[in-house]
């Protein structure tokens, strides 16, 4: 468990690192949410293939595959969309229905061991998220794209464990990041922005950051249960509020606060659980 939690932990800073270069791109204009989300999936399968058997290309023909391919697709597309405005800290709070979502599926599908206890953390963990959000009350009508984020992602994060199995993590990164680019590539193309050096810049390490995180993540969800580790994914929002404010000088409204604070602790408390 240990291990798990700090590969967890490094997981989580990448990725909000790879959705940072991502913002830059989108937030002044210089390339489109579209774009962003085709060129992760391309250059992180670049910068995979040298690393992979040729035996993971059977997974192509496998469904279940491409379905996961599709829930990274529209989890990358949606969060791209919500940051193209909205504050980064905001939008990964959003984001945070994900984990609520993994443990549902992953209890209802998986078959895999829940507790009243931990299902009433997660419960409170939604409430720190509407907090955030706000329908209705004064929040940003683009965060709902964060929310359908939240949502792609928490399938992700369940299928994630479904199909642990079928190959190694790299085999399985591999395969639904040239699914996810087989999709996108047709809209990526439509919106090439001006490849100047900090543009590249940018979208490689959009790229490099997001694959090496759910690279890290996957070789986690090989070793625990992923009720167990869904509230962990909460450690991106530390890393989020620190480079949205490093970035931008944006920090959270209180109400937002309150719901990070209700969000994050949720989250540890459901972690600290023996079951």
């Amino acid at each position: 468990m240990l291990q798990a939690v700090i590969l967890m932990f490094v997981a989580m800073s990448m990725i909000p690192a790879g959705d940072l270069c991502g913002k830059l791109l989108t937030s002044s204009g210089i390339a489109t949410p579209a774009f962003v989300a085709s060129s992760r999936f391309v250059v992180g399968s670049l910068l995979l293939l040298p690393f992979v058997p040729r035996r993971a290309y059977l997974l192509l023909k496998n469904w279940r595959m491409w379905l996961r391919a599709l829930f990274l697709v529209g989890g990358i597309f949606s969060v791209q969309m919500a940051l193209m405005t909205e504050p980064m800290a905001d939008v990964f709070a959003a984001f945070f229905i994900g984990p609520i979502i993994s443990y549902v599926l992953s209890a209802l599908f998986l078959r895999e061991p829940t507790t009243w206890l931990r299902s009433l953390l997660m419960a409170v963990g939604f409430a720190g998220v509407i907090l955030v959000v706000r329908p209705g009350f004064g929040g940003s009508i683009n965060l709902l794209w964060a929310v359908l984020a939240g949502s792609f992602y928490g399938a992700f994060l369940t299928t994630g464990r479904w199909l642990a199995h079928l190959g190694s993590p790299l085999e399985l990164s591999l395969i639904q990041l040239l699914l996810a680019a087989a999709a996108m590539l047709p809209l990526g193309l439509a919106n090439l922005p001006e490849l100047t050096p900090s543009t590249t810049a940018l979208t490689v390490g959009s790229a490099a950051f997001s694959m090496l995180g759910n690279l890290i993540l996957l070789f986690a969800y090989n070793k625990v249960a992923a009720t167990k580790l869904a509230p962990m994914v909460y450690f991106q929002l530390i890393a989020a509020v620190g480079l949205g404010w490093a970035a931008f000088g944006q920090l959270p409204d209180m109400l937002t606060w309150l719901g990070l604070l209700v969000v994050v602790s949720a989250g540890l408390g459901s972690a600290l659980l023996r079951r």
